[in-house]
């Protein structure tokens, strides 16, 4: 058994793209999803302001350390790097976007671009003021990390291999440490290349790590949307189902006047045969739509006050029967206590669906047989569904319920020979969780696997 396909409406505006989008494909070139285009990217108007911010804070602290600690700086030097810095930042964001444009999303390289200029600004200031001597080096993971979070691999990997290349060339050119005056401050170079190797590994370890976790919040976000797309969709069709309920309702009384007018006329001798061929037909036609009525208002997806409760066993027939087939025999039972109240529960989109994705899956990799099982006493209603097939991978019975795992990327194992991207066990525990279920999955000690959702009664029962 493996995680069940669950077609994700996602807003493209051509089906095709919007089939592949489901399936996880990138609708520009048709290839799976690369998570690194997940990843938000930055505007201009944010580089050009951090900038600004790294320039306030570098004149700052130069001339404290020049006027104020009397330090032995080249001030002069170090405020045209800074001056250099801040006219390359009015260029940047006034004079080549535009006022208009600031607020635009920069390209992958042109924000990289923007990254590495940060670097070798804080390079040369680093280099005029000590290299690897001076406290300030840790600035120079900033740039890496901020390009990890936010640009993909490619961009990435460049600007933290400028960051590390500027590191190496400190170690071995810099001017002194600027110190009190009239004396010096020395580092053996030993301590020189521990700190070299530090400032490397931080920027390594800070950039994938920013990498990683900015990665997992693009998939998670990824996964909650297809979430509420999935719930979204299933609560417009019990909308409907009731909006159509309503109309049958208030429709029956004018049909059977209308009936009834037919058949006086009917029993009118002065009528010739033509209009007697019109009128018979009209009584025809009205029958037929008083059946049409009858069934939309018999429908069990309606959402009147009437078919909003429903029973424990008219839950398992409505998510088992779309799945009946020749090969795969699908059975439903309901057992209580013997002093559990009768229980009648709630009609609710997310326990639907997500009952039926389980059922689907189950006849999916079941071998012939499929039990959907339910129990309640009085404080509890569980439901459970097996099957006869192979159960649970053991490598990923541990993280089920997590977006993206599955092992059926290429549709192995199943009949439907479906596609996944692992988010149909997201999407349905995530939907049971949202109604008050606990959900297990395990792989029964018989064979086969077994999904458990356990509720209370309080948060499904219908209030009396």
């Amino acid at each position: 058994m493996r995680p069940p396909r669950i077609a994700i409406p996602l807003a493209f505006s051509d089906a095709s793209v919007r089939q592949g989008a489901a399936q996880g494909v990138d609708p520009s070139n048709g290839r799976l999803w690369s998570w690194a285009l997940a990843h938000r990217g930055l505007r201009l108007r944010t580089l050009v302001l951090l900038r600004w911010v790294a320039i306030a804070g570098q004149t700052t602290t130069v001339l404290y350390v020049a006027l104020i600690l009397k330090f032995n700086l080249p001030l002069l030097a170090c405020l045209a790097v800074i001056g250099a810095s801040a006219a390359a930042n009015l260029i940047f964001g006034v004079v080549l976007p535009g006022l208009g444009r600031r607020s635009r999303l920069a390209r992958p390289w042109e924000a990289a671009g923007h990254l590495m200029f940060d670097l070798a600004e804080q390079g040369l200031l680093l280099a005029l003021t000590g290299g690897l001597a001076n406290p300030f080096l840790i600035m120079l993971a900033a740039p890496p990390t901020v390009a990890a979070a936010t640009l993909p691999p490619r961009q990435a990997s460049l600007v933290a291999g400028v960051a590390g290349l500027i590191a190496i060339l400190l170690f071995f050119a810099s001017a002194p440490l600027p110190w009190i005056s009239g004396a010096s401050f020395d580092l053996p170079w030993i301590y020189r290349f521990g700190l070299l190797t530090a400032i490397l590994c931080g920027v390594s370890f800070s950039g994938a790590y920013a990498w990683q976790a900015s990665a997992e919040a693009a998939r998670m976000e990824l996964a909650l949307t297809a979430t509420q797309a999935v719930l979204a969709r299933e609560q417009r069709l019990s909308a409907l189902g009731g909006l159509a309920a309503a109309a049958a309702h208030e429709l029956g009384t004018p049909l059977a006047t209308i009936q009834v007018v037919v058949s006086e006329m009917a029993r009118d001798p002065a009528l010739g045969p033509s209009v007697q061929e019109d009128v018979t037909l009209l009584a025809e036609q009205a029958d037929r739509c008083r059946q049409i009525l009858r069934k939309l208002s018999q429908s069990p997806e309606a959402s009147d006050s009437h078919h909003n409760r429903m029973s424990v066993t008219q839950l398992l027939e409505e998510v088992s029967e779309p799945y009946q087939n020749p090969h795969i025999r699908i059975t439903g039972e309901v057992t209580c206590s013997p002093e559990a109240p009768l229980l009648e529960i709630r009609r609710m989109p997310e326990v639907v669906h997500a009952l039926s994705a389980f059922v689907e899956n189950a006849s999916d990799f079941a071998n012939s047989r499929v039990e959907v099982c339910a129990h309640y006493d009085q404080d509890h209603l569980r439901i459970e569904v097996r099957d006869d097939g192979p159960g649970f991978p053991s490598d990923v019975l541990a993280r089920l319920g997590e977006p993206y795992v599955t092992t059926r990327s290429q549709g192995e194992g199943s009949r439907s020979h479906h596609h996944g991207m692992g988010l149909g066990f997201f999407i349905a525990k995530t939907l049971l969780e949202r109604t008050g279920a606990t959900v297990d999955f395990r792989n029964a000690r018989r064979g086969g696997a077994l999904i458990t959702m356990q509720w209370s009664r309080s948060r499904i029962e219908v209030a009396l």
